[in-house]
Protein backbone atom coordinates (compact mmCIF):
# COMPACT_ATOMS: atom_id res chain seq x y z
CA UNK A 1 0.00 0.00 0.00
CA UNK A 2 1.06 3.56 -0.48
CA UNK A 3 1.01 5.66 2.47
CA UNK A 4 0.54 9.77 2.95
CA UNK A 5 0.79 12.23 5.59
CA UNK A 6 -1.94 15.44 5.18
CA UNK A 7 -1.37 18.92 7.04
CA UNK A 8 -4.73 19.67 6.94
CA UNK A 9 -8.33 17.07 6.79
CA UNK A 10 -9.31 18.93 3.55
CA UNK A 11 -6.54 17.86 1.49
CA UNK A 12 -8.95 14.24 1.52
CA UNK A 13 -12.02 14.32 -0.41
CA UNK A 14 -14.76 14.31 2.25
CA UNK A 15 -16.55 10.76 0.29
CA UNK A 16 -13.78 8.36 0.55
CA UNK A 17 -13.12 9.93 4.12
CA UNK A 18 -16.70 9.42 5.27
CA UNK A 19 -16.60 5.63 3.92
CA UNK A 20 -14.19 4.65 6.41
CA UNK A 21 -15.35 6.78 9.17
CA UNK A 22 -19.00 5.52 8.83
CA UNK A 23 -21.61 7.27 11.41
CA UNK A 24 -19.43 7.93 14.26
CA UNK A 25 -19.72 12.04 14.31
CA UNK A 26 -16.27 13.19 15.49
CA UNK A 27 -14.30 11.60 12.84
CA UNK A 28 -16.76 12.99 9.91
CA UNK A 29 -14.83 14.87 7.53
CA UNK A 30 -17.41 17.75 8.07
CA UNK A 31 -16.41 17.43 12.05
CA UNK A 32 -12.74 17.75 11.93
CA UNK A 33 -12.97 20.39 9.00
CA UNK A 34 -14.82 22.33 10.80
CA UNK A 35 -11.65 22.64 13.85
CA UNK A 36 -9.39 22.53 11.37
CA UNK A 37 -10.86 25.22 9.36
CA UNK A 38 -11.95 27.77 11.95
CA UNK A 39 -8.53 27.62 13.72
CA UNK A 40 -10.05 25.43 16.77
CA UNK A 41 -7.11 22.52 15.60
CA UNK A 42 -4.08 24.26 13.96
CA UNK A 43 -0.15 24.58 14.48
CA UNK A 44 -0.80 27.55 15.99
CA UNK A 45 -3.46 25.75 18.90
CA UNK A 46 -0.47 23.04 18.91
CA UNK A 47 -2.19 20.62 17.08
CA UNK A 48 -0.98 19.99 14.06
CA UNK A 49 -2.43 17.75 11.33
CA UNK A 50 -0.40 15.01 10.06
CA UNK A 51 -3.10 12.44 8.69
CA UNK A 52 -2.17 8.99 8.05
CA UNK A 53 -3.78 7.25 5.05
CA UNK A 54 -3.18 4.42 3.47
CA UNK A 55 -4.08 3.95 -0.45
CA UNK A 56 -4.52 0.67 -2.73
CA UNK A 57 -5.02 0.36 -6.05
CA UNK A 58 -8.89 1.11 -5.15
CA UNK A 59 -8.36 4.36 -3.83
CA UNK A 60 -8.05 5.19 0.13
CA UNK A 61 -8.19 1.90 1.71
CA UNK A 62 -7.35 2.93 6.11
CA UNK A 63 -6.66 5.77 7.61
CA UNK A 64 -6.13 7.55 10.83
CA UNK A 65 -6.42 11.19 12.47
CA UNK A 66 -3.25 12.10 13.59
CA UNK A 67 -1.71 14.86 15.17
CA UNK A 68 1.60 16.69 15.94
CA UNK A 69 1.41 17.67 19.63
CA UNK A 70 3.16 20.23 21.48
CA UNK A 71 1.36 19.72 24.66
CA UNK A 72 -1.14 18.15 26.25
CA UNK A 73 -4.12 20.04 26.67
CA UNK A 74 -7.53 19.21 24.61
CA UNK A 75 -6.63 15.44 25.14
CA UNK A 76 -8.51 14.18 28.69
CA UNK A 77 -6.05 11.65 28.81
CA UNK A 78 -3.40 13.13 30.91
CA UNK A 79 0.39 12.27 30.51
CA UNK A 80 1.78 15.44 32.51
CA UNK A 81 3.97 13.16 34.69
CA UNK A 82 5.39 11.58 31.68
CA UNK A 83 6.21 14.84 30.20
CA UNK A 84 8.27 15.25 33.85
CA UNK A 85 9.83 12.28 33.36
CA UNK A 86 11.06 12.67 30.21
CA UNK A 87 12.45 16.01 31.24
CA UNK A 88 14.09 14.59 34.19
CA UNK A 89 16.14 12.13 31.83
CA UNK A 90 17.18 15.41 29.86
CA UNK A 91 15.02 13.68 27.03
CA UNK A 92 12.27 16.13 25.28
CA UNK A 93 8.81 14.41 25.70
CA UNK A 94 7.38 17.18 22.91
CA UNK A 95 6.53 16.86 20.11
CA UNK A 96 4.79 14.03 20.32
CA UNK A 97 2.00 12.40 17.87
CA UNK A 98 -1.55 12.10 18.61
CA UNK A 99 -4.20 9.60 17.14
CA UNK A 100 -7.34 11.61 18.40
CA UNK A 101 -9.80 13.75 17.91
CA UNK A 102 -9.27 17.09 19.42
CA UNK A 103 -11.05 18.07 22.27
CA UNK A 104 -13.27 15.22 22.13
CA UNK A 105 -13.43 12.37 25.25
CA UNK A 106 -15.71 10.40 23.12
CA UNK A 107 -14.86 6.77 22.70
CA UNK A 108 -14.57 4.96 18.87
CA UNK A 109 -12.68 4.06 16.04
CA UNK A 110 -9.61 5.48 15.50
CA UNK A 111 -7.91 3.04 13.19
CA UNK A 112 -10.06 3.46 9.92
CA UNK A 113 -10.64 0.51 7.68
CA UNK A 114 -12.29 0.17 4.05
CA UNK A 115 -15.00 -1.93 4.78
CA UNK A 116 -14.42 -4.25 2.11
CA UNK A 117 -10.97 -5.04 3.13
CA UNK A 118 -9.58 -7.58 6.07
CA UNK A 119 -9.66 -4.92 9.15
CA UNK A 120 -7.66 -6.53 11.74
CA UNK A 121 -4.53 -6.76 8.98
CA UNK A 122 -5.31 -3.25 8.13
CA UNK A 123 -5.17 -1.83 11.73
CA UNK A 124 -1.62 -3.76 12.14
CA UNK A 125 -0.44 -2.01 9.38
CA UNK A 126 -1.79 1.50 10.29
CA UNK A 127 0.03 1.27 13.77
CA UNK A 128 3.32 0.26 12.12
CA UNK A 129 3.24 3.28 9.97
CA UNK A 130 2.27 5.35 13.37
CA UNK A 131 5.62 4.15 14.58
CA UNK A 132 7.82 4.46 11.54
CA UNK A 133 6.70 7.64 11.39
CA UNK A 134 7.49 8.60 14.88
CA UNK A 135 10.81 7.38 14.45
CA UNK A 136 11.87 8.80 11.09
CA UNK A 137 11.08 12.25 12.89
CA UNK A 138 12.72 10.94 15.96
CA UNK A 139 9.35 11.72 18.46
CA UNK A 140 9.30 10.52 22.15
CA UNK A 141 5.78 8.68 21.56
CA UNK A 142 2.18 7.77 19.50
CA UNK A 143 -1.17 7.96 21.98
CA UNK A 144 -3.96 6.54 20.54
CA UNK A 145 -7.13 8.13 22.52
CA UNK A 146 -10.75 6.78 23.28
CA UNK A 147 -10.64 3.72 21.47
CA UNK A 148 -12.94 1.62 20.53
CA UNK A 149 -12.76 -1.97 21.39
CA UNK A 150 -11.24 -3.02 17.87
CA UNK A 151 -8.26 -0.61 17.81
CA UNK A 152 -7.52 -1.55 21.51
CA UNK A 153 -7.04 -5.30 20.29
CA UNK A 154 -4.91 -4.17 17.70
CA UNK A 155 -2.63 -2.26 20.16
CA UNK A 156 -2.47 -4.95 22.05
CA UNK A 157 -1.30 -7.14 19.95
CA UNK A 158 1.59 -4.68 18.59
CA UNK A 159 2.56 -3.95 22.29
CA UNK A 160 1.44 -0.47 23.00
CA UNK A 161 1.05 0.05 26.53
CA UNK A 162 -2.91 0.16 27.12
CA UNK A 163 -3.97 2.64 29.76
CA UNK A 164 -7.73 2.57 31.06
CA UNK A 165 -9.63 5.01 32.73
CA UNK A 166 -13.71 5.51 33.76
CA UNK A 167 -16.27 7.09 32.74
CA UNK A 168 -19.96 7.11 32.90
CA UNK A 169 -22.78 5.72 30.29
CA UNK A 170 -26.71 5.34 30.24
CA UNK A 171 -27.70 2.19 28.56
CA UNK A 172 -31.21 1.80 26.95
CA UNK A 173 -33.08 -1.37 28.45
CA UNK A 174 -35.86 -1.06 25.80
CA UNK A 175 -37.48 1.83 27.97
CA UNK A 176 -41.22 3.16 26.61
CA UNK A 177 -40.72 6.51 28.31
CA UNK A 178 -38.73 8.33 31.26
CA UNK A 179 -41.07 7.34 34.25
CA UNK A 180 -40.40 3.62 33.01
CA UNK A 181 -36.93 4.33 33.22
CA UNK A 182 -36.87 5.76 36.68
CA UNK A 183 -38.94 2.49 37.75
CA UNK A 184 -35.96 0.45 37.75
CA UNK A 185 -34.48 2.61 40.91
CA UNK A 186 -34.83 2.44 44.10
CA UNK A 187 -38.07 3.94 45.77
CA UNK A 188 -35.59 6.72 47.49
CA UNK A 189 -33.35 7.14 44.69
CA UNK A 190 -36.72 7.29 42.12
CA UNK A 191 -38.38 10.23 44.30
CA UNK A 192 -34.73 11.86 44.44
CA UNK A 193 -34.80 12.43 40.87
CA UNK A 194 -38.73 12.95 40.25
CA UNK A 195 -37.94 16.06 42.99
CA UNK A 196 -35.10 17.30 40.75
CA UNK A 197 -36.74 17.33 37.39
CA UNK A 198 -40.20 19.31 39.27
CA UNK A 199 -38.00 21.79 40.63
CA UNK A 200 -36.53 22.84 37.54
CA UNK A 201 -40.41 23.09 36.43
CA UNK A 202 -41.50 24.98 39.35
CA UNK A 203 -39.16 27.16 37.90
CA UNK A 204 -40.97 27.95 35.00
CA UNK A 205 -38.60 26.31 32.64
CA UNK A 206 -39.32 24.99 29.68
CA UNK A 207 -37.04 22.76 26.77
CA UNK A 208 -36.93 22.91 22.89
CA UNK A 209 -34.85 20.53 20.96
CA UNK A 210 -33.20 21.85 17.97
CA UNK A 211 -30.76 20.16 15.32
CA UNK A 212 -27.83 21.78 13.11
CA UNK A 213 -30.22 22.83 10.19
CA UNK A 214 -32.94 24.48 13.34
CA UNK A 215 -29.89 27.08 14.27
CA UNK A 216 -29.94 30.48 12.98
CA UNK A 217 -27.19 32.65 13.12
CA UNK A 218 -28.85 34.58 16.43
CA UNK A 219 -29.88 31.08 17.95
CA UNK A 220 -25.76 30.14 17.39
CA UNK A 221 -24.50 33.43 18.73
CA UNK A 222 -26.50 32.49 21.82
CA UNK A 223 -25.42 28.75 22.73
CA UNK A 224 -21.93 29.38 21.59
CA UNK A 225 -21.97 32.40 24.48
CA UNK A 226 -23.42 29.72 27.51
CA UNK A 227 -20.52 27.25 26.14
CA UNK A 228 -18.23 30.00 26.35
CA UNK A 229 -19.27 31.23 29.90
CA UNK A 230 -18.45 28.07 31.38
CA UNK A 231 -14.70 27.86 30.23
CA UNK A 232 -14.85 31.70 31.29
CA UNK A 233 -16.39 31.08 34.67
CA UNK A 234 -13.32 28.21 35.21
CA UNK A 235 -10.60 30.65 34.63
CA UNK A 236 -10.27 29.01 30.74
CA UNK A 237 -10.76 30.23 27.46
CA UNK A 238 -12.91 28.08 25.57
CA UNK A 239 -11.09 25.35 22.78
CA UNK A 240 -13.39 26.35 20.66
CA UNK A 241 -14.96 29.29 18.95
CA UNK A 242 -17.91 30.81 17.49
CA UNK A 243 -17.12 30.01 13.96
CA UNK A 244 -16.74 26.12 15.02
CA UNK A 245 -20.17 26.61 16.11
CA UNK A 246 -21.00 28.15 13.19
CA UNK A 247 -19.49 25.41 10.40
CA UNK A 248 -20.50 22.23 12.37
CA UNK A 249 -23.97 23.22 12.73
CA UNK A 250 -23.99 23.66 8.78
CA UNK A 251 -22.26 20.85 7.64
CA UNK A 252 -23.06 18.19 10.41
CA UNK A 253 -26.96 19.34 10.29
CA UNK A 254 -29.21 16.69 12.28
CA UNK A 255 -26.28 14.90 13.79
CA UNK A 256 -25.80 18.45 15.91
CA UNK A 257 -28.64 18.50 18.86
CA UNK A 258 -29.36 21.04 20.65
CA UNK A 259 -31.05 20.98 23.93
CA UNK A 260 -32.70 24.85 24.81
CA UNK A 261 -33.75 25.48 27.78
CA UNK A 262 -36.08 28.87 28.23
CA UNK A 263 -37.70 31.34 30.81
CA UNK A 264 -40.59 33.21 29.86
CA UNK A 265 -39.56 32.05 26.76
CA UNK A 266 -35.87 33.62 26.78
CA UNK A 267 -32.74 31.01 26.53
CA UNK A 268 -31.05 30.53 29.70
CA UNK A 269 -28.94 27.66 28.91
CA UNK A 270 -28.00 24.67 26.61
CA UNK A 271 -26.77 21.67 25.86
CA UNK A 272 -25.23 20.76 23.01
CA UNK A 273 -24.74 16.60 22.02
CA UNK A 274 -23.94 15.03 18.78
CA UNK A 275 -25.42 11.76 17.67
CA UNK A 276 -24.95 8.57 15.68
CA UNK A 277 -27.36 5.55 14.39
CA UNK A 278 -27.49 4.30 18.07
CA UNK A 279 -25.46 6.78 20.69
CA UNK A 280 -25.90 9.88 21.86
CA UNK A 281 -22.91 12.38 22.92
CA UNK A 282 -23.07 14.81 25.49
CA UNK A 283 -20.47 17.59 24.49
CA UNK A 284 -20.70 21.27 25.55
CA UNK A 285 -23.18 23.40 28.14
CA UNK A 286 -23.67 26.62 29.60
CA UNK A 287 -26.19 28.99 31.60
CA UNK A 288 -26.07 32.68 32.04
CA UNK A 289 -27.29 32.15 35.62
CA UNK A 290 -27.53 29.54 38.36
CA UNK A 291 -30.83 27.68 38.42
CA UNK A 292 -31.45 24.71 40.92
CA UNK A 293 -31.21 21.58 39.60
CA UNK A 294 -30.71 22.46 35.80
CA UNK A 295 -27.63 21.56 34.81
CA UNK A 296 -28.70 17.88 35.86
CA UNK A 297 -31.90 18.38 33.82
CA UNK A 298 -30.22 20.17 30.37
CA UNK A 299 -27.38 17.60 30.67
CA UNK A 300 -28.26 14.25 31.62
CA UNK A 301 -32.26 14.03 31.98
CA UNK A 302 -32.86 15.70 28.53
CA UNK A 303 -30.11 13.79 26.85
CA UNK A 304 -31.78 10.18 28.43
CA UNK A 305 -35.63 11.77 27.28
CA UNK A 306 -33.89 12.09 23.58
CA UNK A 307 -32.67 8.62 23.75
CA UNK A 308 -35.67 7.04 25.06
CA UNK A 309 -37.60 8.82 22.21
CA UNK A 310 -35.71 7.90 19.45
CA UNK A 311 -34.91 4.51 20.18
CA UNK A 312 -30.93 4.99 21.08
CA UNK A 313 -28.88 2.65 22.79
CA UNK A 314 -26.26 4.44 24.86
CA UNK A 315 -25.71 8.09 26.02
CA UNK A 316 -22.18 9.35 26.87
CA UNK A 317 -22.30 12.37 28.53
CA UNK A 318 -18.99 13.45 28.89
CA UNK A 319 -15.92 13.10 31.03
CA UNK A 320 -15.80 12.85 34.83
CA UNK A 321 -18.90 13.17 37.43
CA UNK A 322 -19.89 10.52 40.56
CA UNK A 323 -23.02 12.63 40.52
CA UNK A 324 -23.84 11.01 37.51
CA UNK A 325 -24.24 7.64 39.03
CA UNK A 326 -27.51 8.96 41.06
CA UNK A 327 -28.63 9.57 37.75
CA UNK A 328 -28.74 5.97 36.32
CA UNK A 329 -25.26 6.47 34.25
CA UNK A 330 -23.29 3.33 35.09
CA UNK A 331 -19.14 3.26 35.01
CA UNK A 332 -17.66 1.96 31.62
CA UNK A 333 -13.90 1.84 30.53
CA UNK A 334 -12.13 3.93 28.31
CA UNK A 335 -9.16 2.96 26.41
CA UNK A 336 -5.80 5.08 24.90
CA UNK A 337 -2.67 2.74 23.82
CA UNK A 338 1.00 4.56 24.28
CA UNK A 339 3.90 3.85 22.40
CA UNK A 340 6.70 4.61 24.07
CA UNK A 341 10.38 4.94 21.83
CA UNK A 342 12.55 4.99 25.03
CA UNK A 343 13.28 1.68 26.24
CA UNK A 344 13.97 2.95 30.35
CA UNK A 345 10.71 4.83 30.29
CA UNK A 346 8.82 2.27 28.30
CA UNK A 347 9.45 0.10 31.18
CA UNK A 348 8.31 2.80 33.76
CA UNK A 349 5.35 3.93 32.47
CA UNK A 350 4.12 0.48 31.88
CA UNK A 351 4.87 -0.49 35.49
CA UNK A 352 3.10 2.60 36.72
CA UNK A 353 -0.28 1.48 34.29
CA UNK A 354 -0.49 -1.64 35.93
CA UNK A 355 -0.67 0.05 39.44
CA UNK A 356 -3.39 2.37 38.00
CA UNK A 357 -5.33 0.07 36.24
CA UNK A 358 -5.98 -1.93 39.32
CA UNK A 359 -7.31 1.33 41.05
CA UNK A 360 -9.71 2.29 37.87
CA UNK A 361 -10.91 -0.39 38.40
CA UNK A 362 -11.69 -0.58 42.10
CA UNK A 363 -13.29 3.21 41.64
CA UNK A 364 -15.20 1.72 38.90
CA UNK A 365 -16.52 -1.63 40.97
CA UNK A 366 -17.03 0.97 44.13
CA UNK A 367 -18.94 3.15 41.73
CA UNK A 368 -21.48 0.43 40.76
CA UNK A 369 -22.34 -0.36 44.30
CA UNK A 370 -23.45 3.22 44.57
CA UNK A 371 -26.24 3.05 41.25
CA UNK A 372 -29.29 3.95 42.41
CA UNK A 373 -31.41 0.99 40.71
CA UNK A 374 -32.90 -1.46 42.47
CA UNK A 375 -30.97 -5.52 43.31
CA UNK A 376 -31.61 -7.53 40.85
CA UNK A 377 -32.58 -5.01 37.88
CA UNK A 378 -29.28 -4.55 35.78
CA UNK A 379 -27.76 -8.36 34.64
CA UNK A 380 -25.16 -6.46 32.02
CA UNK A 381 -21.47 -6.75 33.04
CA UNK A 382 -18.97 -3.53 32.96
CA UNK A 383 -18.54 -2.44 29.21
Amino acid sequence: MRSQSLTRIGEVAAEPWNALAGGYPFLRHEFLAALEDTGCASPRSGWSAQHLLLYDEQGLAAAAPLYRKSHSWGEFVFDFAWARAFEQQGLAYFPKLVCAVPFTPASGPRLLCRPDLPAAALRLELLRALRAQAQARQLSSVHALFLDEAGRAACAEEGWLLRRDCHFQWHNRGYRDFAEFLEAFSAEKRKKARRERRRVLEQGIEFRTLDGTQLDAAMIERVYAFHALTFLRHGHNPYLNRAFFSQVARDLGPSLIVKLALSAGEPVAAAVFFRSEDTLYGRYWGAAADYHSLHFETCYYQGIDYCIAHGLKRFEPGTQGEHKIARGFEPAFTWSAHWIADATLRRAIGAYLEREGSAIEAYASAAEAHAPFRRGELNEPLP
